[in-house]
């Protein structure tokens, strides 16, 4: 009941802080606040402490190309740290289905549930109605619901709270790898002022 509550007094902050226009390259980000794959809170002013955070969008848990991307993401996460860049993938499914691929996957990065879509909105992801799928998970068979469907965008936060990279033509299996050099190149640049 608790954790409901901060859910829906997050949403009521962030709906009081946003004026309805996404944010954009180069602006601050607002402040936005989810439920983690473990069912906590979790805002990004708490989490800006890496250089960088990649915020990657994505359609469902336990689908191929959203597998195949965390998957990708958990593969390259050493690399990624070497430029102190930590991540979060966020869908519209639901927290317990969020702890469920993150263990089946092992994946090492939190997953947030965005369920009304508020925070793809904040960023300007496109969305569609949600939906379950059937998976077997443990041997278990379970449907898996997920409030929205969102489109598979990633962003790039520096600690700044500054929003300095978009790609709304996401490659699945070399997100990561994309986004690695992004933050290279962004690196040596800062370096040469």
């Amino acid at each position: 009941m608790y954790k409901l509550f901060l859910l829906i007094l997050s949403v009521a902050i962030l709906s009081l802080s946003f004026d309805g226009s996404p944010v954009r390259v180069g602006e601050t980000v607002p402040d936005f606040q989810a439920i983690d794959d473990k069912g906590n809170p979790w805002n990004l002013y708490d989490h800006l402490r890496s250089d960088y955070l990649v915020v990657y969008f994505y359609p469902a848990a336990f689908t191929g190309g959203c597998t195949a991307q965390a998957c990708n993401y958990r593969d390259h996460m050493s690399e990624l740290a070497l430029l102190n860049v930590s991540v979060v993938g966020i869908s519209g499914d639901e927290p317990q289905n969020l702890g469920m691929f993150k263990k089946e996957h092992n994946l090492n990065f939190t997953l947030l549930s965005d369920q009304d879509g508020e925070i793809a909105k904040l960023f300007g992801v496109p969305v569609r109605e949600g939906g379950t799928i059937e998976r077997e998970i443990d041997g278990k068979t379970l449907q898996l619901s997920r409030g929205i469907t969102t489109s598979r965008w990633t962003y790039v936060i520096d600690i700044n709270r500054k929003l300095i990279y978009k790609n709304n033509n996401v490659d699945a299996a070399n997100d990561s790898q994309t986004v690695y050099e992004f933050i290279q190149t962004h690196n040596l640049r800062k370096s040469c002022r």
